[in-house]
């Protein structure tokens, strides 16, 4: 069991990385809540992200956010509930329309390696900590 939740972990860690990176290149991060931001800089991801829960901003608000920053790229990280996955459904087919790329990868593994796990980005950071005290690391 810890061989298979080191390994969860350590591919989570990965992923993190990977995403600093992408925030690093000023690549658009969206999540849904201010929370969801602060638990991103917490995992040291720092850049360019915006929330979409902010401040009663609607859908087009949102839109017209995200094309003003003219930008080619955008990572959807919403909630991984299914109003989550409805907005990132909704965000990435109205942002292809408007000829900006979806980045869902970053969602899809993350969803994939936590599982039922963590229900949105805000709990990340006490989820990998949580792995880290049963791996005993």
């Amino acid at each position: 069991m810890s061989d298979k939740l080191r390994n969860r972990f350590e591919k989570i860690l990965q992923l993190l990385e990977q995403l600093v990176m992408e925030a690093a290149k000023d690549t658009l991060i969206v999540v849904e809540g201010q929370n969801d931001i602060e638990a991103l800089k917490e995992l040291k991801v720092k850049g360019n992200i915006i929330s979409v829960k902010t401040a009663g901003k609607s859908f087009l608000d949102i839109l017209m956010e995200i094309e003003e920053q003219n930008i080619s790229q955008v990572i959807l990280l919403l909630d991984f509930d299914r109003r989550g996955r409805e907005w990132a459904k909704r965000l990435k087919q109205s942002l292809e329309e408007k000829r900006i790329k979806v980045n869902i990868n970053f969602w899809n593994k993350l969803h994939a390696l936590a599982g039922r796990n963590i229900k949105d980005v805000e709990g990340l950071p006490a989820y990998l900590e949580t792995l880290r005290k049963r791996i005993g690391n």
